[in-house]
């Protein structure tokens, strides 16, 4: 892996990247924040022709996916795409949030912890692992604010792309993690944000932070200022 690109970088980076030089690039800002990583495929597709997005990643994408999950204090993702992708509890407590209030079966058992996020209209009752924010919708700045309370500032979601749409509509996401895999699957598929438009015609501004390359693959990181 090579690093391309580094913004602010004042000096020589290690070649190749290891994994000091990735806990350093994919270091959480200073007090923490919610970073959004997903993979594409070049013509814009967010998963594969199975409709999952496992069957585009590459390897350097898986490395530095379960990177980012251990650098992470938590990882808040929608029940349907825990769900598609069989999501297994881990190492890192993973919140998992659901207007219906229902939990993935493959989430429901085994070690690792893992709290279901929903809201009142689910009718499910709050508890240690049941998180109840909001009325008709889940309440997204509560549960974020929950979360840095429950001190986990280092918010990693992985989806869906719904889930990111909204987190981004209410101003809630401060970095992306992005992986354009070299691979064209054609089809009418999901990209990685789904929903309305965002930040009017142009869209929303981000930076980039820096750009890595392996094996054809592209990964960056890009910094969305909040306004």
């Amino acid at each position: 892996m090579r690093l391309l690109l580094e913004t602010g970088s004042a000096g020589d980076v290690p070649a190749p990247i290891d994994d000091g030089a990735l806990a350093r690039l994919y270091a959480w800002p200073h007090g923490g924040g919610v970073r959004a990583n997903f993979v594409s495929t070049l013509d814009g597709s967010g998963v594969g022709g199975d409709d999952r997005s496992g069957s585009i990643n590459t390897e350097p994408d898986g490395r530095v996916f379960h990177f980012q999950r251990d650098l992470a204090d938590c990882v808040l993702v929608g029940a349907g795409t825990a769900r598609a992708e069989g999501y297994r509890p881990g190492s890192t407590p993973i919140f998992v949030v659901s207007g219906r209030g229902r939990l993935p079966e493959s989430l429901a058992s085994g070690d690792g912890e893992v709290v279901l996020v929903t809201c009142a209209a689910s009718g499910r009752e709050a508890a240690d692992d049941v998180w109840v924010l909001g009325e008709e919708s889940v309440d997204l700045p509560a549960v974020v604010a929950r979360l840095r309370e429950a001190g986990m500032p280092c918010i990693l979601t992985e989806g869906g792309p719904s889930l990111f749409h909204d987190l981004l509509d209410a101003g809630l996401v401060d970095e992306v993690a992005l992986t354009f895999a070299p691979r064209i699957v054609g089809g009418d598929h999901t990209r990685v944000v789904a929903g309305a438009g965002l930040g009017g015609p142009s869209g929303l501004d981000a930076e980039l932070r820096h750009l890595l390359e392996e094996d054809g693959t592209l990964l960056g990181l890009w910094h969305l200022p909040r306004t």
